[in-house]
């Protein structure tokens, strides 16, 4: 947890009791459903938590933003995210339905109210969102093809709206051809040898 604290310094009271409650959360409901490698529960913080606020470092979301989580898995980044963002929805979505459930009891446990959860594919999602965030689920333009239908036309933030994904490596072959991207590196703003080649990458929606 002191990880966190580290690098957000600005954290409320009840913040830093939700981002605390996360690890005895997790290792619980890991053991029983697996949506984290069992080797690597005790790096939650420095792996994981750190990881999906990586987004924070390259964005600050205006009060009202509306984000889809993107085959959130146990929740990441979207939880993490939404402890951060109080004020900015999130809707966290998934294929496998005993992800979604651990995704919720967690946020639930910890009482978030700014998170909605869905068990479907994102094809059959409809819903109008202002950012769509993901951790390496998929290449980007194959994300971009199924998700591009929800992405709002309307923009409240510094960035343009579109995909927000955390990648990690090589990527001039996966974003060829994309226009507007821009990419941050992680190992910028975190020291950890972990962030070496984690990025941050921002893919507008192209209008028309």
């Amino acid at each position: 947890m002191d990880i966190i604290n580290n690098y957000f310094e600005d954290l409320t009271a009840s913040q830093k009791e939700q981002f605390a409650a996360l690890y005895d959360l997790y290792r619980d409901w890991n053991g029983k459903i697996n949506v984290i490698s069992r080797k690597d529960i005790e790096n939650l913080y420095d792996h994981h938590v750190l990881h999906s606020l990586g987004i924070a470092k390259v964005i600050r979301f205006e009060p009202g933003t509306k984000i889809m989580d993107f085959g959130t898995g146990g929740g990441f980044p979207a939880i993490p995210l939404a402890i951060l963002f109080p004020e900015t929805s999130f809707h966290l979505v998934d294929s496998i339905g005993k992800k979604v459930r651990v995704a919720q009891e967690v946020a639930t446990a910890i009482g978030l109210t700014n998170c909605t959860f869905k068990h479907c594919r994102v094809q059959d999602e409809k819903g109008l969102f202002d950012f769509i965030v993901s951790r390496a689920v998929m290449p980007a333009k194959d994300m971009l093809k199924i998700c591009k239908k929800n992405i709002s036309s309307e923009e409240n933030n510094s960035l343009k709206n579109g995909l927000l994904c955390l990648k990690g490596g090589d990527l001039e072959e996966e974003l060829k051809g994309l226009k507007g991207v821009h990419q941050w590196n992680l190992s910028e703003v975190f020291e950890e040898s972990f962030y070496e080649t984690k990025k941050v990458v921002h893919i507008p929606l192209q209008k028309k």
